[in-house]
């Protein structure tokens, strides 16, 4: 508990994992009402939907884990020195 307190440890990476699982299961969801004419896509735009909103938010999630790994790596070198 201290770590968190006292800011020794990141708790958005793990935040940032659950939000990875929300947004997959929002593209899936919305990607499939597309392609069933909820939105009047048409069922090639809910394939792009899928495609693109899934390796969209991997994307996304995994650039924001890049930055939070630099920083640990940062804080071992700066240990070093």
């Amino acid at each position: 508990m201290k770590d968190i307190f006292f800011f020794d440890a990141m708790l958005t990476p793990k935040i940032i994992t659950l939000l990875y699982w929300v947004g997959l299961l929002a593209v899936i969801v919305c990607g499939i009402a597309a392609m069933f004419g909820v939105f009047g896509g048409g069922f090639w735009f809910g394939l792009a939907i899928l495609v693109g909103g899934l390796v969209g938010t991997r994307l996304w999630c995994e650039l924001l884990i890049v930055m939070f790994k630099i920083n640990e790596n940062l804080k071992k070198i700066a240990i070093r020195q």
